[in-house]
């Protein structure tokens, strides 16, 4: 059975449950990461703990242990940038497969206000996931990225 806990800026988790969070993702994203720094980043976004417009932390749970987690951003912006962007998605690598990544995201899409953009490498298998569940594909995203 799967639980999934929501965090947002009014119900922020405790310093236990967002360091865990983020070891989670950083350990889970896998080649698809970031440091943990970039990831504290998002996590500290989306709770308003840094100067924000916020957003939502989503966490499964399978026996009271982390087995999902996706952060997503407000943007601030409507129209010509979604309102949202869905930073982070990740299951557990060990439990793939199993529908726990299916699960929140919907519920990310169920919860969420406005429309959702998010990233994702060509070659990344949850893009089908993405897909199946609505996503299209609308730009190529370039980068200048100043050394």
């Amino acid at each position: 059975m799967t639980n999934i806990k929501l965090f947002v800026p009014e119900d922020k988790p405790t310093k236990k449950e967002k360091n865990q969070i983020i070891n989670f993702l950083f350990e889970n994203l896998q080649e698809y990461g970031d440091p943990k720094p970039a990831i504290e980043n998002a996590v500290n976004y989306a709770l308003k703990t840094i100067p924000s417009f916020g957003g939502t932390i989503l966490v499964s749970y399978a026996k009271e242990k982390i087995s999902g987690v996706a952060v997503l951003n407000q943007t601030g912006m409507k129209n010509y940038i979604p309102e949202n962007i869905l930073v982070y998605i990740a299951t557990d690598k060990n439990k793939r497969a199993q529908g726990i990544g299916k699960k929140l995201l919907q519920k990310t899409l169920d919860i969420t206000q406005g429309n959702i953009a998010l990233h994702v490498e060509p070659h990344n298998p949850a893009k089908y996931l993405y897909e199946k569940l609505g996503f299209e594909k609308k730009y190529i995203e370039m980068r200048y990225i100043k050394s």
